[in-house]
C-alpha cells in the first residue's frame, strides 16, 4: 500500500476578463463584452438561478441595455407595462398617481414589471449562445491579487480543488457583501438610510386590489409597498417594527377580497434591510466594481438593478476599447467618474421618496407627511415626477455638457430611439446603429468631421432620411444642435451647435479614443495596485 500523494495543482488559465457573479449584472456585462469580440469567464457560486423574484421593475432606458445584450424580443414577451406610482394614505386612500407612459423616449414602456428568475434565464440562455462566454456556477473565489504588474490573479475552488485565472480585467458583481470590494480596499459611505422590512411573495387565485401599478402606502404605523409580480403572483414589503409582528393575511387583507378563504400561498417571507450606500472606490487598475458591489439604493423607485445594468452599460464599451484596440487606459476613469455621481443622484432619490411616503421613524415624520399632502397638489408637480428618473451624465472627458449657445445643452444625455427605416423595414434605432460610435446630422458635415466620424468607425445618419416622422430632427433643434456625436452607449458625447462646423471638445475625447489596434498593457502605479490580497 502507497501513500496518497497531493493532486498537482490545476494549471493557470489567462482570460481577457473575469466577472465574478453571474447575476443578471454579470450576465449582463459578459453578453455586451462578447458583442464586442471580448471573452469572458463567470465565476458564480451558485450552480442556477436563484428562483424567487427579488427585482421587479425597469425602466425604459434600462429596456434599451437590455436590448443592446440581444435579449430585448424575448424579453418583451415576459414583461407587461406598469402604470406608474400610487400614493396612499393610512386609508387606502389615492394621494397621488405619477403616471408612466407606454412608450417612453427610448422605445419601450416607462415602467416595465416582470419576474427576476425568468429575466435570469432569459439572459443566461443568451450567454450560452455566445461561445466567448463561459459560466462556471458551482464555485467559491477565494482571492482576488495581490496586483502586480500585467494581468490579475483570481482563484477559486471548485469539486476538483483550487484553480487560478491570470485576467486582463476583472469586474466584481458579487453584491452587497462583494469580495471584490474588500480587494480594492474600498469601503462603503453611508448616505443616511437604513430600515428593516419583511418582503411577502404571494400566490392566489383572489381578486386582488390592484391597478397594474405600484402602491405605496404613507400609513406611519405600518408603512407598505404593494405591486403585482405574475399573473397570479402579488408582492408586498411591510416595514418592520420591534414587537409588532402580524401573521401574513392579516397584513395583506386590505387587498382581499372580503372574507376570501381560497387558495393563498406564502412563496417567500423574508427579512430585508434596506439601505444607501456608495463605494468610495469602484476602481482599482483593471479591478472594477459593479452593481451592489459598488452603490445600494432602496427600492422606494425601482432603480436598484437598473443602476447595475446601466453600471455594465457605461463600462463594456470602454473596457473592450482599452482591451482590444489599446484605447488609453484613462478611458477605465471615467466610469467611476461618469457613474458614480449618477448612482448617488439615484439613491439620494429613493432616500428621499421612502421618507416622504413611509414617514421614517422620527420625530419630523409628521412634518414631513403634511408636507408631501400639500406638494402633490401642486399643478404639475405628479406630471413632473413621473418623468425619466435618469438624469444627464456629470460633466467630464466623455461628456460636454455646454456650448456657446446653451450652458446645458444635449450633452450628457442619452439620445431618444425611435423607430427608423432601414433597407426598408421599421426597426429600432440601435439596431440600425449597431454597437459603434455614430453621428447623427442634420446637415451635411464638413469634411474634417467626416474623417474624424471616420477614424472612430462611426456611421454618419442624415435625421432626414430616417423614417422618424421628425423624432431626431426635433431633439437636436430643440437642444440647438446641427449634429451629436453618440457614443456606443447612446449617451450624447459632443455636439455640433447649430451654425458651427466643429465638435466642441474634440481636443479633451480624441486622446482617449484613439487606439494602437493592438494590446496595450496596463500601466500600474502604486496608486492602483490592490492594497492587499483579498482572500476569504
Amino acid at each position: 500500500m502507497t501513500a496518497d500523494r497531493a493532486a498537482p495543482p490545476h494549471p493557470a488559465e489567462h482570460v481577457p476578463v473575469v466577472i465574478i457573479g453571474a447575476g443578471p449584472v454579470g450576465v449582463t456585462a459578459a453578453l455586451l463584452l462578447a458583442r464586442r469580440g471580448v471573452p469572458s469567464v463567470l465565476l458564480e457560486r451558485h450552480t442556477g438561478v436563484y428562483p424567487l423574484p427579488r427585482a421587479l421593475v425597469v425602466d425604459d432606458e434600462v429596456r434599451r441595455i437590455i436590448q443592446a445584450a440581444g435579449i430585448g424580443e424575448q424579453f418583451s414577451e415576459i414583461a407587461r407595462p406598469g402604470n406608474g406610482l400610487r400614493l396612499l394614505d393610512a386609508r387606502h386612500r389615492v394621494m397621488a398617481e405619477f403616471r408612466r407612459t407606454g412608450h417612453g423616449p427610448h422605445g419601450y414602456p416607462q415602467t416595465s414589471m416582470f419576474e427576476q428568475p425568468v429575466l435570469e434565464r432569459l439572459l443566461r440562455e443568451a450567454l450560452a449562445r455566445r461561445p466567448a462566454c463561459e459560466l462556471r456556477g458551482g464555485v467559491e473565489v477565494t482571492g482576488i491579487g495581490p496586483e502586480t504588474e500585467g494581468p490579475v490573479r483570481v482563484t477559486y475552488r471548485d469539486d476538483d480543488g483550487e484553480r487560478q485565472l491570470w485576467a486582463d480585467a476583472v469586474l466584481g458583481c458579487d453584491g452587497a457583501n462583494s469580495l471584490t470590494r474588500d480587494a480594492i480596499g474600498a469601503v462603503w459611505e453611508d448616505l443616511g438610510f437604513e430600515e428593516s422590512w419583511t418582503v411577502i411573495d404571494v400566490r392566489t387565485s383572489a381578486g386582488v386590489r390592484c391597478w397594474e401599478g405600484v402602491d405605496q402606502v404613507c400609513d406611519p404605523d405600518r408603512p407598505a409597498t404593494f405591486m403585482r409580480v405574475g399573473e397570479d403572483t402579488y408582492r408586498w414589503e411591510f416595514r418592520l417594527h420591534d414587537g409588532q409582528e402580524r401573521p401574513v393575511r392579516e397584513l395583506v387583507a386590505p387587498w382581499l377580497p372580503r372574507s376570501y378563504e381560497g387558495d393563498f400561498e406564502v412563496v417567500r417571507e423574508a427579512r430585508y434591510t434596506f439601505r444607501a450606500r456608495v463605494a468610495d472606490r469602484w476602481r482599482s487598475g483593471r479591478v472594477l466594481l459593479l452593481g451592489d458591489a459598488a452603490h445600494l439604493t432602496p427600492p422606494f423607485i425601482g432603480q436598484g438593478l437598473c443602476g447595475g445594468l446601466r453600471d455594465a452599460y457605461n463600462l463594456a464599451w470602454k473596457l473592450a476599447r482599452v482591451l482590444q484596440q489599446g484605447s488609453d487606459e484613462r478611458l477605465l476613469d471615467t466610469y467611476e467618474s461618469e457613474r458614480k455621481p449618477h448612482a448617488r443622484h439615484v439613491i439620494r432619490l429613493a432616500v428621499a421618496t421612502g421618507w416622504a411616503m413611509t414617514g421614517g421613524q422620527d420625530r419630523a415624520a409628521a412634518l414631513r407627511r403634511g408636507a408631501l399632502r400639500a406638494a402633490v397638489r401642486i399643478p404639475g408637480l405628479t406630471r413632473a415626477a413621473a418623468r425619466d428618473l435618469s438624469p444627464a451624465l456629470t460633466a467630464g472627458p466623455l461628456v460636454r455638457r455646454r456650448t456657446r449657445l446653451s450652458r446645458r445643452g444635449l450633452g450628457g444625455s442619452l439620445c431618444p430611439q425611435p423607430r427608423v427605416r432601414a433597407d426598408g423595414a421599421s426597426t429600432r434605432l440601435d439596431e440600425l446603429l449597431g454597437a459603434s460610435f455614430a453621428v447623427l446630422s442634420a446637415v451635411p458635415l464638413a469634411p474634417s468631421l467626416q474623417a474624424l466620424a471616420a477614424g472612430l468607425s462611426a456611421p454618419v445618419l442624415s435625421v432626414a432620411q430616417l423614417g422618424d416622422d421628425g423624432r431626431l430632427a426635433d431633439w437636436l433643434r430643440a437642444g440647438r444642435a446641427d449634429a451629436v456625436l453618440l457614443r456606443p452607449d447612446r449617451v450624447v458625447l459632443d455636439v455640433v451647435p447649430a451654425g458651427g462646423r466643429d465638435f466642441t471638445g474634440a481636443a479633451a475625447w480624441a486622446p482617449l479614443l484613439h487606439t494602437t489596434r493592438g494590446p496595450h498593457p496596463s500601466p500600474r502605479t502604486g496608486d492602483n495596485r490592490l492594497p492587499r490580497s483579498a482572500t476569504r
